[in-house]
Formats: C-alpha cells, sequence, structure tokens
C-alpha cells in the first residue's frame, strides 16, 4: 500500500463537489482541493475510474503523486511552512 497526494482543479461548482465527496470516501482532506490517500493498486485503479465517471476531461484535472510506501519513507516526506502537518487519525467502527 502506497501514499498519495491527491489534487485537483475542478471548473465547474457541481463537480467539484461531487470529487470532494468522492475522495472524502478514499483519504483525508488536507486542504483545499489536496487529499492524503493511502491505496493498494486495485484501490487506485478503482478511485481514478470513479473519477474518470465525473470530471470532464477537457476542463479538469486531477493529479496523483506517489509518495511511496505507507511504513517507509511516505511518513516522512511532508514538510511544513506555516502551521505543521499532523496526520489525521483513522478510526475504525464497530456496529
Amino acid at each position: 500500500m502506497n501514499v498519495y497526494i491527491v489534487t485537483y482543479d475542478i471548473c465547474d461548482a457541481k463537480r467539484l463537489r461531487r470529487v470532494f465527496q468522492y475522495l472524502r470516501r478514499w483519504g483525508d482532506h488536507l486542504q483545499y482541493s489536496v487529499f492524503r490517500c493511502e491505496l493498494s493498486r486495485r484501490d487506485l485503479a478503482q478511485l481514478g475510474a470513479g473519477l474518470h465517471e465525473i470530471i470532464h476531461h477537457s476542463e479538469d484535472q486531477i493529479l496523483f503523486f506517489d509518495l511511496g510506501p505507507h511504513d517507509g519513507r511516505a511518513r516522512q516526506a511532508v514538510d511544513a511552512l506555516g502551521l505543521p502537518y499532523t496526520h489525521p487519525e483513522r478510526h475504525a467502527f464497530v456496529f
């Protein structure tokens, strides 16, 4: 499983909301139009396929930056200016 930074530039407000809501299911929202996602190759393909259906390819852009394995360098790959970066805690809920 690798860590990815996913950024997007969407030209339409409705598509922008849909992309944001879709990405919230896959990762942690860091800043405007920026998510951190821990994904397997299969997850990355599924995420890309879902986003492919939402965006207009002639107007919108989504970028995936592979930071490498979750348990490797990716944990130390983020430097911040201003407010410090804090890794969001993820919790599993069992009902």
